[in-house]
């Protein structure tokens, strides 16, 4: 039997980049899911790809008001009931001491921390019914981040908190478990975008650093996808609360040493 079999999941952010892989992997592994983001037509080819007795789509930025318990009432009115949700969306942008503001710093709380707890309280009855999990998608910037990468970096620990938290409560009231995996450089179409319009050339993938990619290659999508469903499957038992790093390098206390083939930042 598959891993996944007739689970219903909502997938956030999941039409484009890890969020997608997970969708796929997902439905791979026999379950139907509710696929969420804010690009309709990527949206629309990937439910179409999976095939609409599998998936449906939600398009709408998370931070309305109303839009988690739309999501849900989306998968029950589709698929019957809901047994989990991958908190994926994410707001990324680079942000420092020196220029981010209060109103900045709102915007990525509200959709890398708040919006996901909303999600999970709409989802709370749905989940207590079917015993179900949450799954949190967080990044190993959460420990500390790069400079520019300071509000990013503050809202993803504060998700990690709320994992950390809600994997207690949630287990001990309702049976429910909240994890997270943190992945580390993930290869995807927007992260690639991103690197170039830093300045770094067209062919930076495969100029790689031994200290940043020990394996030749950064992870790829599916791979944080293959690694999500254990959490998301029966199989992860009644393990809660957990923060797993997915990164081929030690992140906390590491420093890069002097190397004269690390890419710059330009």
């Amino acid at each position: 039997m598959s891993r996944l079999h007739d689970k219903v999941i909502i997938v956030t952010g999941s039409c484009t980049g890890i969020g997608k892989a997970i969708a796929r992997r997902c439905v791979a592994e026999g379950a139907s899911v509710i696929v969420h983001g804010l690009q309709r037509e990527m949206g629309e080819e990937l439910v179409s790809e999976l095939s609409h007795r599998r998936a449906s789509l939600h398009i709408e930025d998370l931070t309305n008001d109303g839009c988690p318990q739309r999501l849900v009432d989306c998968a029950v009115k589709h698929f019957g009931k809901l047994d989990a949700i991958v908190n994926n969306a994410a707001l990324i942008a680079p942000g420092n001491i020196h220029d981010t503001d209060a109103t900045l710093f709102a915007k990525f709380l509200a959709t890398n921390t708040l919006a996901p707890l909303l999600l999970i309280q709409a989802a709370l009855p749905q989940l207590r019914k079917n015993h179900g999990c949450v799954l949190n998608i967080g990044s190993v910037n959460a420990y500390c981040g790069q400079p520019d990468l300071l509000p990013y970096s503050i809202s993803k620990g504060a998700l990690m908190t709320m994992t950390r938290n809600l994997g207690d409560a949630l287990m001990r009231e309702d049976g429910i478990r909240v994890n997270q995996i943190n992945p580390g450089w993930v290869l995807t179409k927007a992260e690639e975008e991103r690197k170039r319009l830093e300045g770094l050339p067209e062919n930076w993938v495969s100029m790689l650093p031994n200290v940043y990619a020990p394996a030749g290659r950064i992870i790829l999508p599916q791979e944080i996808a293959a690694a999500a469903v254990y959490w998301l499957g029966d199989e992860s038992g009644p393990i809660s609360g957990q923060v797993v790093d997915l990164e081929q390098y030690p992140f906390i206390g590491r420093n890069p040493p002097k190397d004269k083939n690390v890419i710059p930042r330009q």
